[in-house]
C-alpha cells in the first residue's frame, strides 16, 4: 500500500467529500471560480512558504503551554486560512510575499481615555514578550498546536484605559488591493473584522502575537501583528490588525455578516454544537500520524474550560454559539 505524506494530500482529502463540495459550491456562489483565481494545490503549498526568518526573543511562559505535540513549522506556515489571499489552504503561502508588513501601525480607537496610533515597533516593547504553547481549532475540523510570541491583550487595553462604556473590542485587518488578491472576490464585505467582548479580551489567554516559532510571523499566518483566542474557533483570532477599536455595541463581524446561521459571535469550541453542513465532535490534528490516523474528539473551550468556562456561567451556548 502506498502511504502518502500529509504533504502530499489535497484538502478534499482531508476534508468529507460532502464537506468539502458544500464548502466550493458555496464558493461559487459568491462568484469565485478556481479557474479564475488560479487556485494553487495542497501539492504546491511547501514550494511558495513565505517566511521571514527574523529571530524573535521570547522567554516561554509555562503557564500557558499544553502538553500536546507542536505542528511542524512547514505545516503552521503552509497551511492557513487567509482568504485576502484565497479561499484554498495553501493560498496564504503561496500568494502573500508582496504583502507590505513596513512600515506598519495600529490605530486604537474608540471608547478609550487615551486614544493612540502605535507603530509595530512601539506595539512588541509595550509590554515583555512570551512564547505560548497554545491549541488551534478551526471550525471546518483541523486542529494544530503552535508556539506563538506574543503578550496578554490585556497589557495594551490597560494602556488605553477604556471608558465604562466600553462593552466590546473589534479587531480590523488589512486591506492592501495590490498585494492581496483575495480582496477581489466577495467571499465577505472587506475588511475583515472581528471581536470580542471586553472580559474575553482582558482575559489573560487571549493573546497580541508577533510571531511563532521563534521569528516574527510570516506574512500567511498574519503578520505582522494579530490576536490569538486559543478557546475560540480560528475565525476568531483576526490577522494583520490595522484597528482595534473599544465600542458600546456588539460588533457586526465579518462571518456574521456573512452567514449568521454557521458562524455565530461568540465561536467557542463546542462539540455539542454542530455546524450546519458537519459535526464539531470531532478533529484532525494536521502532520498527526498521517491521513488515516483516527480523528481526536473535540474538547469544549477547545481544552481551556477550566479557565474560561466562567465567562459565559448561565449562558445558553447552544444560542450563543
Amino acid at each position: 500500500m502506498l502511504i502518502r505524506r500529509p504533504s502530499d494530500v489535497r484538502p478534499s482529502e482531508i476534508t468529507p467529500e460532502q464537506v468539502y463540495r458544500d464548502r466550493r459550491r458555496w464558493i461559487l456562489q459568491a462568484g469565485l471560480a478556481a479557474s479564475a483565481m488560479g487556485l494553487s494545490g495542497w501539492t504546491d503549498r511547501r514550494a511558495f512558504a513565505q517566511t521571514t526568518g527574523v529571530k524573535l526573543p521570547a522567554a516561554r511562559n509555562g503557564a500557558y503551554v499544553v502538553m500536546d505535540k507542536p505542528t511542524s513549522q512547514k505545516d503552521v506556515t503552509t497551511y492557513n486560512n487567509f482568504y485576502e489571499f484565497g479561499t484554498d489552504k495553501g493560498d496564504p503561502s503561496s500568494r502573500s510575499g508582496r504583502f507590505r508588513t513596513s512600515p506598519w501601525s495600529v490605530s486604537v480607537e474608540g471608547e478609550v481615555l487615551k486614544p493612540q496610533t502605535l507603530s509595530i515597533d512601539d506595539l512588541r516593547k509595550l509590554a515583555p514578550l512570551e512564547e505560548r504553547i497554545y491549541r488551534l481549532r478551526c471550525v471546518e475540523g483541523w486542529s494544530m498546536v503552535i508556539p506563538w510570541i506574543g503578550y496578554s491583550l490585556s497589557a495594551l487595553i490597560r494602556r488605553v484605559e477604556p471608558t465604562g462604556n466600553a462593552k466590546f473590542v473589534e479587531f480590523v485587518s488589512a486591506m492592501q488591493p495590490d498585494t492581496m488578491p483575495g480582496l477581489r472576490v466577495p467571499v465577505i464585505d472587506w475588511p475583515y473584522v472581528e471581536g470580542l467582548r471586553m472580559d474575553e479580551a482582558m482575559h489573560p489567554l487571549t493573546l497580541l502575537a508577533f510571531g511563532v516559532y521563534g521569528e516574527t510571523l510570516p506574512n500567511q499566518n498574519g503578520a505582522p501583528v494579530r490576536v490569538v483566542v486559543p478557546w475560540k474557533y480560528g475565525f476568531k483570532s483576526g490577522k494583520s490588525l490595522v484597528k482595534i477599536r473599544f465600542v458600546e455595541k456588539q460588533p457586526m463581524t465579518s462571518w456574521v455578516r456573512a452567514a449568521p446561521h454557521e458562524y455565530g459571535f461568540y465561536a467557542n469550541v463546542n462539540p455539542e454544537v454542530p455546524h450546519p453542513r458537519w459535526s464539531q465532535e470531532t478533529e484532525r490534528r494536521i502532520g498527526e500520524d498521517g491521513l488515516f490516523s483516527p480523528k481526536r474528539k473535540t474538547l469544549k473551550f477547545n481544552g481551556y474550560g477550566e479557565q474560561v468556562a466562567s465567562l459565559y456561567s448561565g449562558m445558553d451556548l447552544a444560542r450563543y454559539y
